[in-house]
């Protein structure tokens, strides 16, 4: 079933000492936000509405619902305790303390405790990325895609591509505090990256769960993981981190790409009436952006993935906005899909990079 909305948030909200269900609905690119009383709110509606994924939040735990092919609920439930915000106009919660020590020694945050101005949009991008993955994590984790981590066998990660590594480490210490036992890795082509940030780790004290290596993600000596992690990867290094991901059989993959030059450069003859598209050059970049994780995505997909294109943060944060969520299920894929992607390829007459590197 095609949902109208690609998100929609239920909250309580105090106005006027009138309790009313603040309802906000996302079609990934803006947010609008309505007002009803108990007894208006569309509770109903939106159980009808098609939706695969709900996750409520009450002052006691956490419960993550998801709806299978067949139309059965899954279930997850975690207890934690929180407190119950009816502010109209609350300031959105984070999920960092900006002065942990961890955002002070990757920079993020001076000695204060406080975001620096010219890192508060990598602090934004941080937040909404745990916003994106802790969700995701539950969610597989409880259809069983991804192993309950233990101490004994704790979750694997792997950051491709990690440069400064503000995800990595957030990413880790974020986890560590929800008490999931975690190993994380971050690749780096750079020697300089890999040594600042494993003595970041050292004096933080978490070399002992992470570890950082300079490698290009196509040689990485790695060859296991329960979750990658790749974020503005440029051009065909995104092409890398996903094959290494399907080759590698990781259980759920976040993908958010960077510059597109492999399809764009192929893009020479233009099926009509696309040239009405192609005919203006920054039109054609973002066809060929579009083109591009279209067609990873559907390779993911026959693959074995169940794959969806997601907001990952506003354009005014950075110029990509679009990140792959991609779990491992297994399903082989329809026969259809296969045709889909031929054609694909035929209309466009391209060579996706990706496809040479998973040998189709």
């Amino acid at each position: 079933m095609q949902v109208e909305h690609e998100r929609i948030d239920f909250r309580p909200v105090l106005i006027k000492d009138e309790l009313k269900i603040q309802v906000s609905y996302s079609d990934g690119r803006q947010m609008t936000s309505k007002n009803f009383t108990a007894r208006e709110a569309p509770f109903n509606e939106l159980m009808r509405s098609g939706y695969a994924n709900i996750h409520l939040e009450t002052t006691s735990e956490t419960i993550s619902v998801r709806i299978s092919k067949k139309g059965e609920p899954l279930v997850h439930r975690e207890s934690v305790a929180k407190d119950q915000v009816l502010a109209h106009d609350r300031s959105k919660s984070r999920l960092l303390d900006s002065a942990d020590p961890f955002l002070i020694a990757v920079g993020i945050s001076d000695k204060t405790g406080a975001v620096k101005p010219s890192k508060m949009d990598k602090y934004l991008q941080v937040e909404e990325f745990l916003r994106i993955l802790t969700p995701a994590l539950t969610a597989a984790i409880s259809a069983g895609h991804v192993h309950t981590p233990t101490e004994a066998r704790p979750l694997r990660i792997v950051d491709l591509g990690c440069g400064h590594a503000y995800l990595t480490f957030a990413t880790h210490q974020y986890l560590r505090a929800q008490g999931i036992p975690v190993k994380v890795i971050g690749i780096d082509i750079r020697s300089t990256a890999r040594d600042r940030n494993n003595q970041i780790a050292h004096d933080l004290g978490i070399s002992d769960s992470m570890e950082f290596l300079a490698e290009e993600i196509s040689e990485t000596s790695l060859h296991e993981a329960d979750v990658a992690i790749a974020l503005h990867a440029c051009d065909t290094a995104t092409d890398d981190a996903i094959a290494w991901a399907v080759k590698c059989d990781v259980r759920l993959a976040l993908v958010a790409p960077c510059c597109h030059h492999d399809i764009q450069a192929q893009m020479n003859e233009i099926p009509e009436p696309w040239s009405l598209v192609t005919k203006n050059g920054i039109m054609k970049e973002r066809l060929g952006d579009l083109l591009t994780d279209a067609i990873r995505m559907q390779l993911m997909k026959l693959s074995g993935y169940r794959v969806e294109a997601i907001e990952f943060i506003g354009g005014e944060h950075t110029p990509r906005n679009l990140m792959i969520r991609a779990v491992k299920t297994g399903a082989t894929p329809e026969p259809k899909e296969m045709a889909k992607y031929d054609e694909m390829l035929a209309l466009w007459k391209v060579k996706p990079a990706l496809a040479s590197l998973l040998n189709r």
